[in-house]
């Protein structure tokens, strides 16, 4: 059970804010409630024993559940199998799984007739929410959480935590728990060029995309757009501009100087297995580091094959109709940009000899990825229970480590990709992270870690990965 904002009488606050000073004490308060906190709230349901006294909820910043809503794009398609759902890796009985929802929603043999393992991304989007539907009491949406503070008890132990949340019409409200999960998700990420034109109606990050560009298209027509990025969301955006009425005119901007395939081969597809994170957890730092870049091309600027080669056909069409409406700019970058109320003008210089162009477009699009730092700032009043040798690093079940006599628990998801892998901040490990997560609270053994996994093959020499673009 959630204690709303209602729950809790008015006692000496301050205007705006609902604090009796001390709030019934949940067992968990989950920030976030994306994919990574509705499995744990899955998780959670099934794991409990029945009428066990274990109280939790969630807060979230959004109106209502919506997954990258901005990024709902005709035609797109998951990249991994919609077996990694929510639960079927942990429970695959359960009543949550993506099969029985498409069974609820008698759509299971048109399904199988679509032979496929990968829905699109609005089918995917539309499962997450009918099983956040399900725990609609458990989650108060429409509040934005502003602070996690410490609550000591005797001789200044942290016993639990107090949450602050900020509604939308200002109204503070306050929840105290022994256990947080954060989820909160990942900062948009904004190249150094593009910092001063932050949130200017005609430079927007791709997690807008879709809102952003029909407000501006209402003010006007949109002729000529481009798009900066080297990986998935840039080349799906490339793609869906195309496709649209008016005859938009698009520059694919790329850093790098060809668009390169994601490697999706079943052994490198090993390292998303969940045994491998126990595998790379064991590993000294330096080692961890190695291979998260030895297999960065999994997951950071790189392209399913399909897109790759329907931009390919795009640009090969235009040369033999002699009509170029778009341009592929590899191995370019943008290093000055300047707007108006009209457009955007940029210098694009090629990384190699420096020759630069001046552009004017209608609008610039950064599918330049995401920041996982959102949870340092959150957390910063609880800096000084951290261990001070780990900082901000969480053991193997996802828990902060705190310093000696720490009754409080603070879990993270999607923070932990330098110490549990390239599938920390993808759904690869949903169903199995939130059992390990749950266990750890409930204290069951449930979620300990499991045989050491092998070291997968090796493909190709190690390479940087280019963290920046997703």
């Amino acid at each position: 059970m959630l204690y709303s904002a209602s729950t809790f009488a008015a006692n000496g606050a301050r205007p705006g804010t609902v604090d009796t000073g001390a709030p019934p004490v949940l067992d968990l308060l989950g920030i976030g409630f994306g994919p990574s906190n509705l499995a744990l709230a899955v998780a959670l349901r099934e794991m409990l024993p029945q009428q066990a006294p274990f109280r939790f909820g969630f807060v979230e910043k959004k109106p209502g559940f919506i997954w990258h809503g901005n990024m709902l794009l005709d035609n797109s398609r998951m990249q991994i199998s919609f077996l990694k759902d929510l639960v079927t890796m942990r429970n695959p009985a359960s009543r949550y799984t993506f099969i029985n929802y498409l069974h609820e929603r008698e759509r299971l043999l048109d399904f199988i007739n679509t032979r496929t393992f990968y829905p699109s991304r609005y089918e995917f989007n539309d499962y997450l929410s009918w099983v956040a539907a399900d725990f609609a009491d458990t989650c108060h949406y429409g509040e934005e959480v502003v602070s996690v503070e410490p609550e000591t008890a005797g001789k200044g132990a942290l016993a639990c935590l107090r949450v602050t949340s900020r509604a939308a019409d200002g109204a503070l409200a306050v929840r105290r728990a022994r256990n947080v999960v954060v989820s909160v998700g990942g900062a948009p990420s904004i190249p150094d060029t593009f910092v001063p034109l932050r949130g200017h109606a005609r430079v927007f990050h791709s997690s807008n995309y879709l809102t952003s560009l029909e407000r501006l298209a209402q003010a006007g027509p949109v002729r000529r757009v481009a798009v900066i990025g080297s990986g998935q969301s840039a080349a799906e955006i490339f793609l869906d501009l195309h496709g649209r009425e008016g005859g938009i005119e698009v520059d694919l901007v790329s850093r790098a100087p060809a668009l390169k395939p994601a490697d999706d081969s079943p052994f490198v597809n090993e390292i998303f297995n969940p045994r491998y994170i126990d595998y790379l957890f064991s590993r000294a730092p330096n080692e961890r580091e190695q291979l998260l870049s030895e297999f960065g091309n999994t997951n950071y600027a790189v392209v399913d094959t399909d897109l790759i080669e329907a931009i390919y056909e795009v640009l090969y069409q235009q040369k033999v109709t002699g009509r170029v409406r778009h341009r592929l700019l590899a191995g370019c970058e943008a290093r000055h940009a300047e707007a108006d109320a009209d457009g955007v003008r940029l210098d694009i210089a090629r990384r190699d000899d420096g020759a630069h162009q001046l552009q004017r477009y209608d609008a610039v699009i950064l599918a330049t990825g995401y920041r996982r730092e959102l949870h340092q700032s959150l957390l910063a009043p609880l800096a000084s229970y951290l261990d001070d040798a780990k900082g901000f690093q969480a053991d193997r079940d996802y828990r902060l480590q705190m310093a000696p006599g720490c009754q409080a628990g603070v879990f993270l998801q999607g923070c932990c990709e330098a110490t549990h892998g390239l599938s920390d901040t993808l759904l690869s490990v949903l169903a199995v992270r939130a059992q390990e997560i749950a266990a750890a609270v409930l204290g069951t053994g449930e979620g300990e870690a499991s045989v050491m996994a092998p070291e997968p093959a090796r493909s190709r020499p190690a390479r940087v990965a280019h963290a920046g673009t997703h």
